[in-house]
């Protein structure tokens, strides 16, 4: 098996050299980086990650939270986060922590602190005072996808405008008697989700249609969605015109459930989601955009730099979320 110092040996420098120029810590020029990484490559060398982290103080491992696995929005922010960190080298390891489990505090008691990762990411959680505390604690580079505090970096989407953009389309139609689907149920919502719900409010209340406002909980799934508007649709003497979905998952969800009911999209109903879930296309809805795979490589951006410069000023970055209309929604009968 070849070492670091056969590299060095076959490229013609100092083992640090051979070392930097692999990890990609410390200035190396760009042609004695080729030299070095042809020779590993000549020799077949894998730099053994025990090794790199007694060399760089560092374990090549950023920790990323999430509260729920199963939902589209996690799972590209994930993937994208992912791509990032392979880019550089990096492991991920991750961590669901749904709200109200008896897992959460361990993991942030224990499980962070105790393996040492560079770097944290929480994505779609809202850290109690106690959390955030225990994360600094680290003494590691924090970023969050959400909701935030100053002392960490941020990337978030502006949720309850999102709704509310949402719900104002839908008003602009000419709709007034306007549901919201999800928010508050399981543990597969997020802080995210509430967020969402008060946006809704925000803009029936602005419009005049307060005594309108229904919020009827789901959690972030399609089965929940549908389940959910099965409910709310079942009675025809009460069924609202139009629906705002949390997710376009839950939107998708109530799509099926009006269509099983017999009751055409968007004729008889109108349906808004938010997200534009890779599915959203599909099922031709409407909805809010955001890009939540661009989201993970920001993110880890993000703590990149904070690795290489731990004095830098903070980042709170709003990512940009705008409406696609499609054929889910139009104006009541």
């Amino acid at each position: 098996m070849s070492t670091i110092a056969d590299v060095a040996a076959r490229a013609g420098v100092s083992k640090a050299t051979a070392s930097r120029a692999l990890s990609g810590r410390g200035y190396v020029s760009r042609a004695t980086r080729d030299k070095v990484e042809s020779a590993a490559q000549a020799l077949s060398y894998a730099a053994h990650s025990s090794a790199t982290s007694l060399a760089t103080g560092r374990t090549q491992t950023v920790g990323v939270i999430v509260p729920a696995l199963g939902r589209w929005f996690f799972s590209e922010l994930l993937a994208g986060a992912q791509e990032a960190l392979l880019d550089r080298g990096y492991d991920l390891a991750l961590f669901a922590v749904p709200e109200h489990s008896d897992s959460r505090r361990p993991i942030f008691d224990d499980v962070l602190p105790r393996r040492r990762y560079d770097g944290i990411i929480a994505a779609g959680i809202e850290p109690r005072a106690y959390e955030m505390a225990q994360l600094l604690r680290i003494r590691r580079p924090v970023v969050c996808v959400g909701p935030y505090v100053d002392e960490v970096n941020a990337i978030s989407i502006d949720d309850a405008a999102a709704a509310a953009i949402a719900t104002e389309h839908l008003i602009d139609l000419g709709h007034t008697d306007i549901a919201f689907i999800g928010g508050g149920a399981g543990d597969a919502s997020s802080f995210g989700d509430a967020r969402r719900v008060a946006g809704y409010r925000a803009a029936m209340d602005a419009a005049g249609l307060q005594q309108n406002v229904r919020v009827s909980p789901a959690s972030g799934t399609m089965p929940s969605g549908f389940d959910a508007a099965v409910d709310l649709l079942g009675n025809r003497r009460t069924r609202p015109t139009a629906v705002v979905g949390v997710c376009d998952e839950v939107a998708i969800g109530a799509v099926i459930a009006a269509r099983r009911l017999g009751i055409a999209v968007p004729t008889a109903l109108s349906v808004i989601g938010i997200d534009d879930h890779q599915h959203a296309a599909m099922f031709a809805l409407t909805t809010i955009r955001q890009q939540p795979r661009e989201q993970g490589h920001e993110a880890v951006r993000m703590l990149m730099r904070g690795l290489e410069d731990p004095d830098a000023a903070h980042e709170h970055i709003t990512a940009a979320s705008a409406l696609v209309v499609r054929n889910s929604t139009a104006a009541p009968r």
